[in-house]
């Protein structure tokens, strides 16, 4: 027996978690814009919004080796990096290299991402991707960041270090989830205030919503541009519409919390009005078609989600005639893509390996 040999285990191998992410897409209903630099820090601005049952997704897992991967189903693409590529902003991928370079702290991942909705649809899909690759990030090496902090963060990568143009709406959209109305302040801060709105009113406000999608995707940033052009000169037109899109957001929220859903379609409609003043691409002849057939057939009011220039519509309309509606805007070209309103922001899980 003592010369026997003893039986030695195999060493156990060592589980590879994944982690995984998804963020809400969002509606703005009004006052988009006025989180678009500099006009908060100078006048500060205010949006009312709401996510949906649209979402952008991640997967992460640990790496081996020097290399990271992404796959982007969205594009179709797989691609390797060595560190030094990623550090090069080439027009591939820019917003996952940035987000790894900020948090991954030079360790390899393999990332896997897609999207409900492409970017250019006017639902913030790009900045949604963006807080959502933050949240793998932050599940994975256990940072300790808040709400406030990724959707900073998110909103650092995106507009401070890639330079792409945009507002902050987007980013807290995302990372909080829900019916908010958001501030952003003359001093930089942003204040995220979720609404307490009745079940019924929510019910009915939905009953009475129709998403459309135009057929066209869209750059946003040439719209940005302009209307920032026009607000730093002082271009009187741009100028108005910005701050009655405060007035009339402000408006829209007392609104919906008192279920005065009338109103808020009145509202709504007005909103479009002085959203289409803040520049020349923010409407063109395929949206003021769709959206006069929706007001023919029974819409009260409505807008083009985003920058504008394509992507999603949203109407609301007479609940009586909502169906003339929904025939009218695919007889005119659109789609109509059913959604629900989202509670939940951004969330983060791992899978056990």
């Amino acid at each position: 027996m003592w010369g026997a040999l003893a039986r030695v285990a195999p060493p156990m191998a060592i589980a590879t978690p994944t982690i995984r992410s998804k963020a809400p897409l969002r509606i703005s209903f009004c006052g988009g814009g006025t989180d678009v630099p500099p006009f908060p820090e100078e006048r500060g601005g205010v949006v009312l919004s709401a996510t949906i049952d649209k979402f952008a997704y991640g997967t992460l897992r640990p790496g081996s080796g020097r290399e990271t991967t992404v796959r982007s189903i969205d594009y179709d693409l797989f691609a390797k990096y060595t560190p030094e590529r990623l550090a090069v902003y080439d027009g591939e991928l820019d917003l996952v290299k940035a987000v790894i370079k900020d948090l991954g702290e030079g360790r390899p991942v393999d990332l896997t991402l897609h999207s409900d909705a492409p970017p250019g649809s006017g639902l913030g899909s790009s900045s949604t991707m963006c807080v959502a690759l933050v949240g793998l990030f932050v599940e994975w090496q256990k940072l300790p960041m808040t709400d406030y902090d990724i959707a900073r963060k998110a909103y650092e990568i995106e507009r401070v270090e890639l330079g792409i143009a945009g507002g902050l709406q987007d980013q807290y959209a995302a990372t909080f989830g829900g019916f908010n109305f958001i501030e952003f302040g003359t001093s930089g801060r942003v204040t995220v205030n979720p609404l307490r709105i009745k079940r019924e009113t929510l019910t009915e406000l939905h009953y009475r919503l129709l998403l459309c999608f135009t057929g066209r995707t869209r750059l946003s940033a040439n719209i940005l541009a302009e209307q920032t052009k026009g607000y730093t000169s002082g271009n009187a037109p741009v100028v108005e519409a910005l701050e009655e899109m405060k007035r009339l957001a402000t408006e829209m929220k007392h609104a919906l919390l008192r279920g005065e859903l009338d109103r808020f379609g009145d509202l709504l409609d007005e909103a479009w009005h002085h959203k289409r003043n803040l520049a020349s691409q923010v409407t063109n002849a395929q949206i003021d078609a769709l959206y006069a057939a929706a007001r023919k057939s029974g819409a009260v009011g409505g807008k083009v989600l985003g920058a504008g220039g394509g992507g999603y519509m949203l109407v609301q309309v007479d609940p009586t005639r909502r169906h003339e509606v929904q025939r009218a805007l695919t007889d005119a070209g659109g789609q109509v893509v059913p959604f629900s309103f989202e509670k939940e922001g951004l969330h983060t899980w791992t899978v056990p390996g």
